[in-house]
């Protein structure tokens, strides 16, 4: 797992870089002057495109476009962030640790309820939550037990992905924050071709740079929702493993009577 998510982080990193560090093609190149030397031969000019900088893309904008920018980028440490999270939550130390679930199956085949339910308490993992529940009605009879667990559970459940589901939002919020600075950055565009008239070099420059905060919002949305679908699919398999755990840990329930002493 720690593998897979180092390998995910660095191929994201890489893509990030390789769309934001990139010079666009015309920039390295002299820009045709159509000034001639004596001998007929081009000469050099200096009045090639500027501002093809990430630092110019972020500033050329204005001030709107900026604040979209940064944004992109929170949306994106949020998500790195989240991300993170989830891949600490959603781990089987974590959710069901095994040193609970063998204290607890000892105590249940001692027929001490008390004893389980002190196990319980000192554990703060979902799976201990989820048991406690169901021992706190152990003198209500199985089913209204069977009950608890099931809304301890759910409420369990409920709680990790609401977490998990923050990547999700990040995911969906920045691509819409990419496509918001492209318009923003189109509209002031086609204001300076109305108002002033723009050179094809200068209107392909202005272009390119209103595209590049959809890219960065793709940069980021593809990875979280990656890592998104990861996560989920690793919880529902812990969910459908606690529950038949839960259920194997409960059976003797049936039959077991509570002695306070």
């Amino acid at each position: 797992m720690k593998k897979l998510l180092m390998t995910l982080l660095f191929a994201a990193a890489l893509v990030f870089g390789a769309v934001f560090t990139a010079t666009p093609a015309y920039a390295q190149e002299e820009a045709p002057s159509g000034v001639v030397n004596a001998d007929g031969s081009a000469a050099k000019t200096d009045d090639a495109p500027k501002g093809t900088s990430f630092l110019d893309v972020i500033l050329g904008g204005g001030i709107v476009g900026f604040i979209l920018w940064m944004a992109l980028f929170g949306s994106g440490a949020f998500a790195a962030y989240f991300i993170i999270d989830g891949y600490i939550l959603v781990r089987p130390k974590k959710i069901m640790p095994q040193s609970l679930i063998d204290e607890v199956k000892e105590a249940m085949d001692q027929g001490d309820v008390m004893k389980a339910i002190e196990i319980c308490d000192a554990d703060p993992s979902s799976m201990a939550k989820i048991l406690k529940a169901g021992f706190s009605h152990v003198e209500e009879g199985f089913d209204v037990i069977d009950e608890a667990i099931s809304a301890a559970g759910d409420l369990e459940v409920e709680h990790m992905m609401q977490r998990l589901n923050w990547i999700q939002i990040c995911s969906s919020l920045a691509p819409m924050l990419g496509l918001l600075g492209t318009v923003q950055g189109m509209i002031l565009t086609f204001a300076s071709i109305a108002l002033q008239g723009v050179e094809i070099s200068s209107l392909s420059l202005t272009i390119s740079q209103a595209l590049y905060t959809t890219a960065g919002g793709l940069c980021i949305a593809i990875p979280s929702i990656t890592f998104f679908c990861i996560l989920r699919n690793n919880a529902n398999r812990l969910v459908l493993r606690m529950q038949v755990v839960t259920s194997d840990l409960i059976k003797n329930l049936r039959h077991v009577e509570v002695v306070e002493g």
